[in-house]
């Protein structure tokens, strides 16, 4: 994108004028010029020996300008070079070997500093690039810098603040009523990259608090934030570009270092969590050396992106070539009849009249499966056909067998029927053993595989049976996990592999299911074109990893005790607010967890004390207690305590969430230890 400078300000030409809030800032010469003025004031005070900032001045010990001073590098390596005009950057460049260009920021005497700051005296000097972590604070910091002059121009926004986090960058602007679009972020992009291209300069100034009023008097969020967090006499500002930004430092030289920046979300943030409940806009992004390093982030990411909670389960399915159906819960028992579950099934079916006709809801989902098979003509290369169905299913259970979640007559299944040739048979099988080892070992149980034979009253014929019982032993064999034969126990229709887990306390539960099944199809009269021109039947397999996800909730909740893992929990977080007036920052608090999918509850119950709000959320087993007084209010901040009663300190709100999220999405089963 074209730029163009005119008074002080960089402009972006085209598309991004279109974006402004407001018009161009009448206060910015008048900002810039004092900067420059305090600047040349500073460098003059050092140049003579009696600077203001953090060791000079006179008494300072501190040697005169160009007395020889000795720099000693890592690995036992010493240069001369001259107080106060000696830089870490000509360091790099006399050290030669690509140094001068891959070093960003210095560790000198054990502290952090810009590379263009001159060494005061004898120094221990250590050269950091972007594979250190103080490298990439700094990187990130400055390209937050950018972010923030960026934004400022593109909307005509006011800056409120930039960091830099552990993976990247955000930044906070005001824009009243008006909200960043996600269609505007690859114009903000562009924008971004057009502003490092020009390569401005980081300038940095010590200034006193006076000085730092007159600086910002015009922007009242970084008034705040002098306020409250400049406890000395001075605070360093940095200039960029158009920009002035209230910033500890350490950053890069220029803006050109920033050569990949991809902008990731825009969404909505409060001005530190203070009573005025300011609402912001927050534009997070992350930044490289290199678009080579940016294209190894995506990559990963795009890696990370498959692990993801959200995507195992549903999107399991798709990577396993299994397309998701919805079927009716009602049918008429002629469907029944057809399948034969009618005759073998109708006494654990609910059936009800409608009219003149009798109706039953669904106990499963295989013959409707069929009906979609069969709505139309199929062809060998649609093979195999993979239907995944999690429909509410019912099932009258005598009364004396029902007990608690573990057998239910309402529930729902992982339900899936894999149509296939012979020829396919086996892969299947071997498929549908290796999802169900996947699942169970994500959820940390052992198993134990069972082959059941044909019961009494068996449809079809024994050398049918007798064919399926060999597929499925072969398959067993072939998947090298321990098995044993429960004879007489296989479905109506076909023989069956049980699964059986063992929980943590020992205890085994029939869960999962692989059933083969030639006689559906055959009812069904279900057929496929086959390679050579002729009609074949498929064969069926009925396919649960889970079984009843309301039994499987009831193991899992028996096995861990209630005291679910982070990354499975119903009750994640409990927002407490220590007293009623802080409620509407503690809500603030859920709503930004909820916003990121975290299971997060609020008490707000102004007769408990604090202690009784922690202690219940405790035995209710909440993973974490967040509890917010005026002091979190005031720096947007939760104070942090676990089901064990750690305490876990205050944390920044986003941090904190960062970290949550990191922990969950992990499948760490011990996430308040590991916080």
């Amino acid at each position: 994108m074209p730029s163009t400078r005119a008074g002080g300000r960089l402009l972006f030409a085209g598309a991004a004028r279109r974006h402004r809030v407001s018009g161009p800032d009448p206060h910015l010469s008048e900002r810039l010029r004092l900067f420059q003025q305090l600047r040349a004031a500073q460098q003059q005070r050092d140049e003579a020996g009696t600077g203001t900032g953090t060791g000079t001045g006179t008494g300072s010990g501190r040697p005169p300008p160009g007395t020889p001073i000795r720099i000693a590098l890592p690995g036992g390596g010493c240069l001369p070079g001259r107080a106060l005009q000696t830089t870490p950057f000509q360091v790099a460049t006399q050290l030669g070997g690509g140094l001068a260009k891959a070093a960003l920021v210095a560790r000198v005497n054990g502290t952090l500093q810009d590379l263009d700051r001159p060494l005061e005296s004898d120094t221990d000097l250590e050269l950091l690039d972007f594979s250190t972590p103080e490298g990439r604070a700094a990187f990130w910091q400055s390209s937050a810098c950018v972010l923030g002059a960026v934004a400022e121009q593109f909307y005509g926004a006011t800056l409120c603040s930039a960091q830099a986090t552990e993976d990247g960058f955000f930044c906070d602007v005001h824009m009243g009523e008006r909200t960043v679009q996600r269609g505007e972020l690859p114009a903000l992009e562009d924008a971004c990259d057009t502003f490092a291209r020009t390569g401005h300069r980081f300038e940095r100034l010590e200034a006193t608090r006076q000085q730092l009023a007159e600086l910002f008097k015009h922007n009242s969020f970084q008034l705040q934030q002098i306020e409250e967090e400049v406890t000395s006499p001075t605070a360093t500002v940095y200039r960029c570009g158009p920009l002035l930004q209230l910033c500890h430092g350490p950053l890069l030289r220029h803006t050109g270092l920033i050569a990949a920046l991809r902008i990731l979300t825009s969404s909505a943030a409060f001005w530190r969590g203070a009573g005025s409940r300011q609402s912001l806009q927050r534009v997070a992004a992350v930044a490289f050396p290199s678009a080579q390093d940016l294209a190894a982030w995506q990559q990963a990411q795009d890696e990370a992106a498959l692990r993801d909670h959200r995507r195992i389960g549903r999107s399991e399915y798709r990577a396993r070539g299994f397309c998701e159906v919805v079927t009716p819960n009602v049918f008429s028992p002629q469907l029944w009849e057809l399948s034969g579950h009618w005759q073998h099934y109708s006494t654990h079916m609910f059936s009800f009249t409608a009219g003149t006709e009798t109706l039953s809801l669904k106990p499963m989902n295989c013959p409707a499966h069929c009906l979609m098979f069969a709505h139309r003509p199929r062809s060998w290369r649609e093979l195999p056909l993979r239907l995944a169905d999690f429909g509410v299913l019912h099932r009258n259970e005598p009364p004396s067998t029902l007990t608690g979640l573990t057998r239910v007559r309402r529930f729902q299944q992982d339900d899936a029927h894999i149509f296939c040739t012979l020829e396919q048979l086996e892969g299947e099988i071997d498929a549908c053993l290796d999802f169900v080892q996947t699942v169970y070992a994500t959820l940390g149980f052992s198993f134990r595989l069972a082959l059941a034979t044909r019961p009494p009253g068996f449809l079809g014929d024994p050398e049918t049976w007798d064919r399926a019982e060999q597929q499925l032993e072969r398959s067993l064999r072939a998947f090298g996990q321990p098995w044993e034969l429960s004879l007489g126990d296989g479905a109506f229709y076909g023989p069956k592999i049980d699964i059986r887990i063992r929980d943590a306390l020992g205890r085994q539960h029939q869960c999962g299911t692989i059933q083969l099944d030639f006689q559906m199809p055959e009812r069904f009269e279900l057929e496929y074109a086959s390679a050579t021109g002729g009609v074949v039947r498929p064969v069926l397999i009925h396919r649960a990893v889970l079984g009843s996800v309301e039994r499987m909730v009831a193991v899992l909740a028996e096995s861990c005790g209630g005291r679910w893992p982070l990354w499975l929990s119903p009750v994640q977080a409990m927002v407490i607010p220590q007293a009623p007036e802080v409620e509407d920052y503690a809500r603030e608090v859920q709503a930004v967890l909820r916003g990121d999918g975290m299971m997060a509850d609020l008490d707000g119950d102004a007769g408990a004390t604090l202690a009784r709000k922690i202690r219940r959320a405790q035995l209710a087993h909440y993973n974490f207690q967040l509890v917010v007084g005026r002091r979190e209010r005031a720096h947007g901040t939760v104070s942090v305590r676990t089901r064990d009663n750690r305490q876990l300190g205050e944390h920044d709100l986003h941090r904190l969430l960062q970290r949550l999220r990191e922990l969950r999405d992990a499948r760490v089963p011990d996430a308040e230890e590991q916080f």
